[in-house]
């Protein structure tokens, strides 16, 4: 079956393959009844609870018409806590919109636990307002959260 990944590792290869666009390895990191909460998304995402909302997360990420994002992740400090399972790890995504060469910086902190190598539970602390205008979407969001929570 191969090595299990502690949970430094299973993190560092998640943001890794998030940054390279590489969906499946990215999935191989979850189990199968994973939930991961996106507490801060300014429009109240519902959890991911499944392999297959994560396949639907993961590649859905970005709007066909929108820019290309390139980045890697930054910064990073991984906090190991009492219980081996649970890590919190602090980091940012840096990078450039392609077609416009602008600069983007997404902060983040990440509270997981990883069980036998897998990603069991994650809540997902980002900078949603950052990411949605590094991708050019920033107008729809603000739209939508007018429109779920008024002026």
């Amino acid at each position: 079956m191969g090595e299990v990944l502690s949970p430094r590792e299973v993190f560092l290869r998640l943001v890794d393959g998030v940054c390279e666009g590489r969906v499946e390895e990215v999935l191989a990191l979850y189990a199968e009844d994973a939930h991961v909460e996106h507490p801060f998304h300014p429009l109240g995402a519902p959890p991911l609870r499944s392999l297959d909302e994560l396949r639907a997360h993961f590649g859905g990420g970005a709007s066909p018409a929108g820019p290309s994002l390139r980045r890697r992740p930054a910064g990073i400090t991984v906090h190991e806590t009492a219980d081996p399972e649970v890590i919190v790890a602090e980091f940012r995504y840096e990078g450039t919109v392609v077609e416009t060469g602008e600069p983007f910086t997404i902060p983040g902190v990440f509270v997981m636990r990883v069980r036998d190598g897998k990603i069991v539970e994650s809540r997902d602390y980002l900078d949603h307002l950052r990411s949605a205008r590094a991708r050019g979407r920033l107008g729809e969001v603000l739209d939508a959260v007018r429109d779920r929570h008024g002026d």
